[in-house]
């Protein structure tokens, strides 16, 4: 199966097919538990485990789907576009709470890994959790991380955020369509945007603008906390 799996035409119509039934399923029920995402992972990793399919053998042939993750961010440019008078007007209090999530995310993931015992390269994997792959993958090894580790701890973040997103600022009461984008798009990068998309234009635009902004200021922010706090 190893050799089936590294052909990109078979393992791109099986990843695809796997997540254009999710979404199906998941506009079905309507259940957020069920998003696509998450959906997709819990079907292809069993597959791939029970048919013995190695990493190394699935990562060639879906390259594609990996690398077309840059240019998927950018695309979300056009519909920022649309929103520009908006951001404008709101360019300084955006910027702001983006900074504040950043320090936040980086401040306290680092602070829970070390109380509960993690090694430093550990700690380093998950300092970007809340910045979109490519960039959160950088980051990682930059400062000494394991990019696999990082990737993983990403999309489960992604993940989490897509699903319990809208809840949580449901349930705290965020009605701002601003702030409902900010807050989905800095916390959940690429799979909080997805569901920001689906909840309206405003917050996916919103939302895929803090991806760019939070994988800039992350990567500004992670050496300075560390020279400033070890």
């Amino acid at each position: 199966m190893n050799s089936l799996f590294a052909l990109q035409p078979f393992t791109l119509a099986f990843v695809i097919g796997v997540y254009l039934s999710a979404v199906w399923f998941y506009r079905k029920t309507k259940l957020s538990l069920l998003h696509p995402v998450l959906t997709s992972i819990l079907v292809i990793i069993p597959v791939l485990k029970l048919l013995d399919v190695d990493y190394a053998a699935f990562e060639k042939g879906s390259f594609l789907i990996d690398f077309m993750l840059g240019p998927s961010v950018v695309a979300i440019g056009y519909s920022l576009y649309e929103q520009v008078s908006l951001v404008r007007k709101n360019i300084v209090s955006m910027l702001t709470a983006i900074t504040v999530g950043s320090i936040v995310g980086i401040v306290s993931v680092a602070f829970i890994a070390r109380l509960l015992g993690a090694e430093e390269i550990v700690v380093s994997s998950l300092e970007p959790k809340s910045v979109t792959t490519p960039i959160a993958v950088d980051i990682s090894a930059r400062f000494g991380g394991l990019p696999p580790l990082t990737a993983v701890v990403v999309v489960v973040t992604g993940v989490f955020g897509a699903v319990a997103g809208p809840l949580i600022l449901d349930k705290t009461g965020v009605r701002n369509r601003i702030a409902r984008g900010l807050a989905m798009g800095s916390a959940s990068h690429g799979g909080g945007t997805a569901r920001a998309l689906e909840m309206g234009a405003v917050e996916g635009a919103i939302s895929g603008l803090s991806i760019g902004l939070m994988g800039v200021i992350t990567a500004f922010m992670v050496p300075l906390l560390r020279a400033l706090f070890g």
